[in-house]
């Protein structure tokens, strides 16, 4: 991620992580956007918390993602993003839901600019389609 995200990781502040709600995070053990941020050569600050509790987005389509985190992520108390270029780290992007909930919470909060890194991205179909 850091060598194919370079172009993202360029001139930024900092890193963030997309939270777990704490329950998910204690029984898996660890957060896997977490984990992946730990390698990419910036400081990663722990600025978001996810509010509540959402099911997983694996079984909803599109619409049902949005709404499934719509108010599910909070700035942690006494975070400070005023200015900041921030690189938002996931494992895995879909339909970007989740991206999208947390890069607006933190453009609220005065962040100048937030950029994303995933390990993976689904395709919504087939590769061959998509050289139509």
């Amino acid at each position: 991620m850091r060598l194919h995200g370079a172009d993202v990781l360029e001139g930024a502040d900092c890193v963030v992580a997309v939270p777990l709600y704490w329950r998910r995070r204690w029984g898996r053990g660890f957060n896997q956007a977490r984990e992946l941020s730990l390698e990419l050569g910036l400081p990663i600050r722990d600025l978001l918390r996810r509010r509540r509790n959402t099911p997983t987005q694996t079984s909803f389509p599109a619409a049902a993602r949005h709404r499934n985190v719509r108010g599910a992520f909070a700035l942690t108390r006494g975070a400070g993003v005023a200015g900041l270029r921030i690189v938002l780290v996931d494992d895995v992007s879909t339909t970007g839901a989740t991206l999208e909930a947390c890069a607006g919470v933190l453009m609220a909060a005065g962040a100048l600019e937030v950029r994303s890194l995933t390990a993976a991205r689904v395709a919504t179909r087939p590769l061959h389609e998509s050289r139509r």
